[in-house]
């Protein structure tokens, strides 16, 4: 298999449930009005560096449904088996896939960290991994993709870097996570509505550097949510995991479907399944 993904070997059933759990968006943030139409799709140029993190950040709330069979995406961050995916996608799953080809697939452990957005997974054998962007590179209106396995198919959309929020995740009590704000700006081709399937997908820089997961969307308003870099580090130094700093698929608007193609071809990022036990 790809990557040496050949430990572990599962089929997935072929009645595995598909629909993703993905939370809704079902608060705006603070003093903001929704728009009734979809935002313009122009490039802004990049702007002043992002600001740090506060607690004054406009607040997003977060529906997140009860745990249970789906989909998402993960990525690789280690060629040694590690790999991460929003928390949600694999949270309450009897087993978890990480999906090689049509109907097979590798057993993956996953572990959820307390107060994180994002869940690790471990696999025998891995993929070769995804570059961490540094924690300071973040500039307003700066490029970033988002390829995965929207509505449980290869896809992927770009956007561009607004701000960055709160996101209070509420289902059994609420948490927050500092997450950046990202405005779509195009998408593949045959995806309409909802990119459902796409959480756990990586945020990617132009030199294709991670720089966070996707864990959220606000359809209606075309907004896409993900963690930060410094959250993604803290939960690579947690999980003992030493992140890569280079070596990543250089990303354009000229080339960002074909290097997402080669990264899941590679198996760098690949489909997860949620199945019941």
């Amino acid at each position: 298999m790809v990557g040496g993904l050949a430990w572990g070997a599962v089929t997935i059933p072929p009645t595995a449930p598909k629909p993703e759990r993905v939370p809704a968006v079902v608060l705006t943030p603070v003093s903001q009005t929704v728009a009734a139409a979809a935002p313009p799709v122009g490039r802004p140029p990049e702007g002043p560096p992002l600001e740090a993190a506060s607690v004054f950040d406009p607040a997003i709330f977060v529906a997140a449904p009860p745990p249970g069979p789906g989909s998402g995406t993960a990525f690789s961050v280690s060629d040694q088996g590690v790999w991460l995916t929003a928390r949600h996608v694999v949270e309450g799953c009897g087993r978890t896939v990480i999906v090689t080809a049509p109907g097979q697939g590798v057993a993956a452990e996953a572990k959820i960290l307390p107060g994180k957005e994002t869940a690790l997974l471990f696999t025998k054998g891995g993929a070769p991994a995804l570059p961490i962007a540094p924690t300071a590179s973040l500039r307003r209106g700066q490029a970033a993709w988002h390829p995965g396995f929207p509505q449980t198919r290869p896809g992927e959309a770009a956007s561009d870097l607004m701000r960055r929020a709160n996101l209070w995740v509420g289902w059994r009590g609420l948490r927050a996570q500092p997450v950046l704000v990202f405005r779509e700006t195009a998408r593949s081709p045959a995806l309409r509505g909802s990119l459902t399937g796409l959480s756990g997908a990586p945020a990617l820089d132009r030199e294709g550097r991670v720089i966070g997961v996707t864990v959220a969307e606000n359809p209606r308003r075309r907004r896409l949510y993900a963690t930060t870099p410094s959250s993604l580090r803290a939960v690579l130094a947690e999980a003992k995991v030493t992140a890569a700093d280079s070596g990543g698929e250089a990303m354009t608007s000229e080339t960002w479907r074909s290097a997402s193609d080669r990264l899941r071809a590679a198996l760098s990022i690949a489909e997860v399944e949620c199945l019941a036990g």
